[in-house]
């Protein structure tokens, strides 16, 4: 097929217009080459138009195969290459109420060009070059089927031209149902996948809650042990040079200590599990898969501590590690006043990524007095008007120490598989902020980024919801 049109990799709109515009005007210089008669374009059309009347497989290749056949008296044959790269037939005119056909004939040659083979006219069948690599195997050479029309040597070369374009067509709506077949299928197996991952994953996982109280009872029942113990070894403290006693208050104190570590490692178990269950149950959430993109589960929700302040406390230890400090006062507003309708998994992953991103980046910098200084900080505030209407926004910023963002990498920032300049050093995949992006996106807000005097700035914008009235007041 006709390569022409392939997309430049960068283009200005202005370009991209300029580009259509050109092919259109080449079509019609293409067509008034061709001169196809009423009858061929008739042919065409009815083509085009049948392709968008039968879904069913089988009665594509009918129509493939009787359309030269009633407009021209032509009997004709379709070939698919199977996995092996041989041509199948998989429709003929002279047999089609048999699926494969009967027809005793053998496959012509896998031909790359349309030519005479044994009195028969044979064209290869090709695809969209940039789309080869959407099917299950991609053909040899782009082709992956032939179609033949029998008795054909007294054809013309403008009706050889015209069974070329017709060809040219068939392969454009065969290689599109075969990725349809193919998306259908992939839609068949996330469908079955999500029922999977919700009886195998998500339930299972629920009962890890049951586990972890009861294993809390326990780690508290070992305490009540140990307050026991001491309170009974009290008591027989007028034995307490007694080397059985000794033993005894030695033990106690082992028991006490050893319970203390269970307990702080119990808690970040069940922190780390929170976490993760929340990232897998609002990932793997099944509305997602069955509506292809991500769908909310929004409600009110005070920010800083449902969200800010479990994640931030995740990664406190790694930040530490790296000797970077955290503000966390956002601004000093008040936790009343940060309440905001949202998705609280999907936002939790945000802050997530951008408490990785500043973790990996955070860089030390000098002040005016020379003063080093390494830290993040959070902040907030309330954007009046900022979405119009009376509709005011709330401005979410994380700031991190450190050089600028070059501004070349910053128009590119929030796009799919971006790394920029400063990445080379830290492990990352470049899909962190385009997630952001989504998420807020799908929230009704916007994302960004803006450097500051000592560092960089992300920040995201979101809807502030409007003001609840106290209940006595909707009363009266």
């Amino acid at each position: 097929m006709n390569c022409r049109n392939s997309i430049p990799i960068h283009e200005s709109e202005e370009e991209r217009i300029f580009r259509i515009e050109r092919r259109i005007n080449e079509k019609i210089d293409d067509y008034e080459e061709y001169s196809f008669s009423p009858v061929q374009d008739c042919a065409l059309k009815t083509f085009f138009d049948l392709c968008q009347e039968f879904d069913n497989q089988r009665d594509f290749y009918c129509v493939c195969v009787l359309i030269p056949k009633i407009f021209y008296d032509l009997e004709s044959a379709l070939y698919l290459v199977n996995e092996n790269g041989i041509p199948v037939p998989v429709c003929h005119s002279e047999d089609l109420y048999s699926d494969p056909p009967q027809t005793a004939q053998d496959a012509p040659p896998l031909f790359e060009t349309p030519c005479l083979h044994n009195d028969s006219f044979v064209v290869p069948i090709k695809g969209n070059e940039r789309l080869l690599a959407s099917l299950p195997k991609a053909p040899d050479k782009g082709i992956f089927g032939l179609f033949e029309i029998h008795s054909a040597s007294w054809l013309s070369w403008h009706m050889k031209l015209f069974f070329e374009k017709y060809v040219n067509r068939i392969g454009f709506q065969l290689h599109n149902r075969l990725i349809l077949q193919k998306n259908r299928e992939h839609i068949r197996f996330i469908q079955n996948l999500v029922s999977d991952i919700g009886h195998n994953v998500i339930v299972p996982n629920m009962y890890y809650k049951v586990y972890f109280r009861r294993l809390k009872g326990k780690i508290d029942r070992v305490r009540e042990i140990g307050k026991e113990l001491r309170s009974k070894l009290e008591i027989g403290s007028e034995m307490c040079h007694h080397p059985v006693m000794n033993q005894m208050i030695y033990l106690q104190d082992e028991l006490e200590y050893v319970n203390e570590a269970m307990d702080e490692q119990f808690e970040q178990i069940l922190t780390h599990y929170e976490h993760t269950s929340l990232f897998l149950e609002t990932l793997l959430r099944r509305s997602h898969f069955e509506q292809g993109r991500y769908v909310l589960e929004s409600s009110r929700t005070n920010f800083k501590e449902r969200i800010i302040r479990p994640q931030l406390n995740r990664y406190l230890p790694r930040l530490a590690s790296r000797n970077i400090e955290v503000d966390d006062r956002l601004g000093g507003i008040p936790d009343e006043e940060i309440t905001v309708v949202a998705d609280i998994g999907l936002i939790s992953q945000v802050y997530a990524n951008l408490f990785s991103n500043a973790m990996k980046y955070t860089r030390e910098v000098y002040d005016d007095q020379g003063r080093a200084h390494k830290f993040i900080a959070l902040g907030m505030e309330v954007l009046m008007n900022y979405f119009g209407g009376g509709k005011d926004g709330i401005k979410f910023n994380l700031f991190s120490t450190g050089p600028h963002i070059p501004p070349s990498d910053v128009e590119h920032l929030f796009e799919e598989g971006y790394r920029g300049e400063n990445a080379a050093e830290e492990y990352g995949t470049g899909h962190g902020l385009i997630f952001i992006k989504e998420v807020i996106e799908l929230h009704g807000g916007v994302v960004g980024y803006e450097s500051t005097p000592m560092g960089n700035n992300f920040f995201f914008i979101l809807p502030r919801p409007e003001h609840r009235k106290p209940v006595s007041e909707e009363a009266s």
